[in-house]
C-alpha cells in the first residue's frame, strides 16, 4: 500500500508541455496522455495554420493537446471527457493556459460521452455556446480524436461529426491510435486519408472530409 501511494504520488506532476509548463496529471491507468514527442510532431505539421483556429479535443483526458493547441495560436478550444475526475484535471489544466495567454482565448470543457454530446449537432450548441466561445457560426478547423484505445470509436466518430454538421470542409481530423491495433480500425468513406505517421507505438492518421460532400455555404469562411 504504501508503494502503490508512493507511487500515486511519483506520477502526479510530471506532464508537462512542450514549453515546459507543468499541469495537472490523471493518476490511474486508463489515462494516457498523448507523449511529448508525438505533440511535438503535430504541433511542428500545424503550427503555421494554428493561429485563430477552433480545436475539437474529443476523449481529452488532461487536456494536454488542447493546452498545447492554445500555445500554438488556437483561439477557440472545446474539451469533452467523459471521465469525472480527468474532466476536472482537464477543466483545470485548460483554464489555466487559456488564463495565462497574452490574447483572450475562448474555451469549454464539457463532461460527457463523446458521441452523445456530438449526436447534439451543431447548431444546438452553437446556440447555447458561439457567442460565448466566440464561434460566429463557423465550426471546427481541427479535431483530434484519442479514445481508449481498445474501444475502437473512429468510424462512429468521424460519421457523426459529419452527420452533426460539425467542421469546415477544409478541417483536418487527428486521430491517435495503438500501432499494435492500426489493423482493427475502420475509417468511413467520407473521410479521406491524408497522411499516417509512427511515433513509437502510437500512430496518427490525418484525415479531411471527402470533398464530393455537401457543405453549408457558411462553412469554410475565417471570421
Amino acid at each position: 500500500m504504501v508503494k502503490e501511494r508512493n507511487e500515486k504520488f511519483r506520477l502526479k506532476g510530471q506532464l508537462r508541455l512542450l514549453s515546459g509548463r507543468r499541469l495537472k496529471s490523471p493518476i490511474g491507468h486508463l489515462a494516457r496522455p498523448t507523449t511529448a514527442l508525438v505533440r511535438e510532431a503535430i504541433m511542428n505539421m500545424l503550427r503555421a495554420k494554428l493561429n485563430n483556429s477552433n480545436w475539437l479535443d474529443l476523449y481529452s483526458g488532461s487536456g494536454i493537446i488542447g493546452c498545447e493547441a492554445i500555445q500554438n495560436g488556437a483561439k477557440t478550444i472545446v474539451a469533452i471527457e467523459m471521465n469525472r475526475k480527468d474532466f476536472e484535471i482537464c477543466k483545470s489544466n485548460i483554464s489555466t493556459i487559456a488564463k495565462a495567454h497574452t490574447q483572450n482565448i475562448f474555451f469549454e470543457v464539457i463532461n460527457s460521452e463523446v458521441n452523445k454530446f456530438l449526436r447534439c449537432g451543431y447548431q444546438k450548441f452553437a446556440a447555447n455556446s458561439s457567442e460565448r466561445l466566440n464561434l460566429r457560426n463557423c465550426r471546427f478547423d481541427f479535431i483530434y480524436i484519442d479514445p481508449p484505445y481498445k474501444s475502437n470509436s473512429y468510424y462512429s466518430v468521424l460519421e457523426t461529426l459529419l452527420q452533426g454538421d460539425w467542421i469546415k470542409k477544409e478541417c483536418l481530423a487527428i486521430c491517435e491510435f495503438s500501432i499494435e491495433l492500426e489493423k482493427q480500425i475502420r475509417i468511413p468513406s467520407n473521410w479521406d486519408v491524408k497522411a499516417k505517421r509512427n511515433y513509437g507505438k502510437t500512430g496518427l492518421l490525418f484525415l479531411t472530409p471527402n470533398q464530393a460532400l455537401h457543405f453549408h455555404a457558411d462553412i469554410g469562411s475565417k471570421h
